[in-house]
């Protein structure tokens, strides 16, 4: 039977992903009111990825010597709060840009905490044949309140009153961090004996990771999936309002099949794992979301670059569940934070840099169509090296070292 705290603390992660994404789309907005500069437009999304590239291995590195569910409820009551603020200087008509972006990173700052403990409670609820079903249920709580919920919510409630997106930010948070009451016992990781400094900690898990031959491989193979995805996510709104000719309102239902295709890589990714192994799913994915953004860069017809998208997403998404699994599997809990941290410095560190380089492929190639067919190509050529990274592998029969 699956621990039944385990749906505690689901349900808390739903609730939350569904506050971040009415607040994903509605700080955009706000910011559109404040200010016509692009340049300041795009600051805001690149701080909003800053704590993660300069707070993300101190915040799991901080995971793995406190207690996670008090960590993570803290978290979320930061952000409810940060929130709360932000809809009430809306309100009064007294924010400005630099106000934004100091809410910006301070709710980044709260999300890399937030997201670095809370996975790193997953394997503490779920036994290890229960991961991939665990791991899935989470991608797809993300999808549903980000992409389902959370981005439509958000911007129909800021076309109604400005400030109301933010108060249902600020009780979403409120409410995620009051549904992990409902988690009993103790999540506090086991430590050795006695007191050790901070910069002890981080420096063993960054040793540690290095010196894994299979997760560090898998770090270096998330960062690239990332890198070479970004190029083309980022110019998606490009592609489709130019090059596949769709309307503002059309653009929203082609995402939306996005979101489709996430939740079914979220079902299946268990049943194909169970079939045919962590490795094989993974390389597969690799190479099917490699094939879905290449295809889009030849294709202009809006219905099969939807599809083509869809297949993106579901490949994208079984490939996050077996490499969520494989962390949970292969590490440490007393180290998990840690190597969250790593990795997701890693992994969100790349996104900018996947965007910078996309728009300059668009720039030079001329169309946006043409930077999906390179990152289509790039991932299809990740697959291979995956493959040859991983061949010696079993990521399935990986023991766990405390060492």
């Amino acid at each position: 039977m699956p621990d039944r705290r385990l749906s505690w603390l689901l349900a808390a992660n739903g609730v939350g992903n569904l506050a971040d994404g009415i607040g994903k789309v509605a700080f955009p907005l706000l910011a559109t009111t404040l200010t016509r500069d692009p340049v300041q437009i795009g600051a805001l999304s690149a701080t909003q990825f800053l704590p993660w590239l300069l707070l993300g291995v101190f915040a799991g590195t901080l995971a793995d010597r406190v207690d996670r569910k008090r960590a993570v409820l803290l978290a979320n009551a930061m952000r409810a709060v940060v929130v709360g603020l932000t809809a009430l200087l809306v309100y009064t008509g007294t924010l400005s840009i630099w106000l934004v972006y100091v809410a910006a990173l301070l709710l980044g700052a709260a999300e890399t905490v937030a997201e670095s403990a809370g996975n790193a409670m997953i394997p503490a609820l779920a036994r290890p044949d229960q991961l991939e079903s665990a791991n899935s249920k989470f991608q797809a709580a993300e999808i549903l309140g980000q992409t389902f919920l959370g981005g439509p919510v958000g911007s129909l409630t800021f076309a109604l009153f400005a400030a109301f997106p933010f108060l249902l930010n600020s009780a979403g948070f409120a409410v995620a961090a009051a549904l992990l009451l409902g988690l009993t016992g103790s999540f506090r990781p086991k430590t050795r004996a006695g007191p050790t400094r901070l910069r002890t900690d981080l420096v063993d898990g960054l040793k540690w990771l290095v010196h894994h031959p299979l997760l560090c491989r898998l770090v270096v193979i998330a960062g690239l999936i990332s890198f070479a995805s970004e190029m083309a996510q980022a110019q998606l709104v490009l592609y489709a309002l130019e090059d596949l000719g769709l309307s503002e309102a059309a653009f929203g239902l082609f995402t939306f099949v996005g979101g489709i295709g996430g939740l079914a890589g979220a079902a299946v990714a268990p049943r194909l794992v169970r079939l045919a192994g962590r490795r094989p799913v993974l390389v597969a994915g690799i190479f099917a979301g490699g094939v879905g953004f290449g295809a889009m860069g030849f294709v202009h017809q809006p219905v099969a670059s939807a599809a083509l998208f869809g297949l993106f997403a579901a490949a994208v998404v079984a490939v996050n569940v077996v490499l969520a699994t494989a962390r949970h599997a292969l590490v440490p809990s007393e180290l998990l934070g840690r190597v969250l941290g790593v990795w997701r410095t890693v992994v969100w560190g790349a996104i900018p840099l996947g965007a910078l380089v996309g728009g300059a492929l668009t720039e030079v190639l001329g169309s946006a169509s043409a930077t999906f067919a390179v990152s289509g190509g790039a991932q299809i050529a990740l697959a291979a090296l995956a493959a040859l990274l991983l061949w010696r592998f079993s990521m399935d029969r990986e023991p766990v070292s405390s060492s």
